[in-house]
């Protein structure tokens, strides 16, 4: 009986010892299925490498700063004298301009202001301050004129004449060379600067009228002042 007994046990045992097994089998191996495939996502998970959307930054560009122009100094120039000078002391606007060339010959021959006084005078008495041609010397009205005289083949501003060796007509008849041609023969007197108007002035022409060039001198004074 008593090993009956145990069989009976031993069976009873295995009996519910292999219903134990079968009945829970499939359970637990879906349980470790499970398991697994969530250790499988998990895995997959960590390893799957995210790629962040680029974040874009709006840039707001600098202020170019604008060059500012340096300021350019202009070259200083001299003051530009009127072609044309203004006429003073009652001449017109042709003897102004006469009287004008024989100041410029003056000033480039670096002479006073006394030279130019006792030209322009000069040149009053004898043309008044007009570049005349002459009725005797035909030759002269080829050339530019104010006017003409008679008194032999004097031409010109200081009515010089090309018969006395003053140069040619064509010389002559030029304001500007028969103001160089006075004041050139002028410079030659001794002791000019120091002359009165009347023999400074005669001792270049030879007038038959020497005492006539003094009434000259206060408008030409005058004409000289406006034109330096």
């Amino acid at each position: 009986m008593v090993a009956t007994g145990v069989t009976c046990c031993l069976g009873l045992v295995g009996v519910v010892g292999a219903e134990g097994t079968g009945a829970h089998h499939e359970p637990v191996r879906e349980m470790v299925a499970d398991r697994a495939a969530d250790a499988a996502v998990d895995r997959a998970t960590r390893d799957y490498q995210r790629t962040a959307p680029p974040v874009t930054v709006p840039v707001t560009p600098l202020p170019v700063a604008t060059p500012v122009p340096k300021p350019t100094k202009k070259p200083l120039r001299a003051p530009v004298r009127p072609k044309h000078p203004r006429p003073v002391a009652g001449l017109d606007q042709r003897q102004m301009d006469n009287a004008k060339a024989i100041v410029d010959v003056a000033r480039a021959m670096k002479l006073p202001r006394r030279a130019m006084v006792i030209a322009v005078a000069t040149a009053m008495q004898e043309s008044d301050l007009y570049n005349l041609a002459s009725d005797v010397l035909p030759e002269s009205f080829d050339y530019p004129h104010q006017g003409s005289g008679s008194d032999h083949d004097s031409i010109g501003l200081f009515q010089q004449r090309p018969s006395s060796g003053w140069g040619t007509v064509a010389q002559i008849m030029r304001p500007a060379y028969a103001a160089r041609a006075f004041l050139t023969a002028l410079c030659e007197v001794p002791g000019w600067t120091g002359l009165s108007l009347t023999d400074a002035a005669q001792a270049v022409q030879v007038s038959a009228f020497p005492d006539a060039y003094a009434q000259h001198e206060k408008r030409a004074s005058t004409v000289v002042a406006a034109l330096v």
